[in-house]
């Protein structure tokens, strides 16, 4: 399983309408596309980082994940609404760890 997430900050005045549209269009957009699960959006709650949301979705595998990233309506997405109204990002994909051997401890 992958957990791909990107923690942003909009170019949009906090509070706003166009604040609000951005997340349910990616809300609604992305929980369209075949193989996301499991997605989260998320408001930075900590005055350690200037990202306010955060977009967090699972995938099956890495083939649920490259479909996701190649499928038309993700590239639009990205294209026409990510690129003009995000300011800054941080996307991290993750994995989990197989637990440790008791002995390796």
């Amino acid at each position: 399983m992958i957990r791909h997430t990107v923690a942003f900050r909009l170019v949009h005045p906090d509070g706003s309408a166009e604040e609000t549209a951005f997340l349910a269009d990616g809300r609604r957009i992305l929980t369209g596309i075949p193989g996301v699960e499991d997605f989260v959006v998320s408001r930075q709650v900590s005055p350690k980082s200037t990202h306010r949301f955060q977009f967090a979705m699972s995938f099956a595998d890495q083939a649920a994940y490259d479909a996701y990233n190649g499928h038309p309506e993700h590239v639009a997405f990205v294209t026409t609404r990510w690129m003009p109204e995000v300011a800054e990002f941080d996307e991290l994909d993750f994995v989990a760890l197989a637990p440790a051997a008791p002995d390796a401890l």
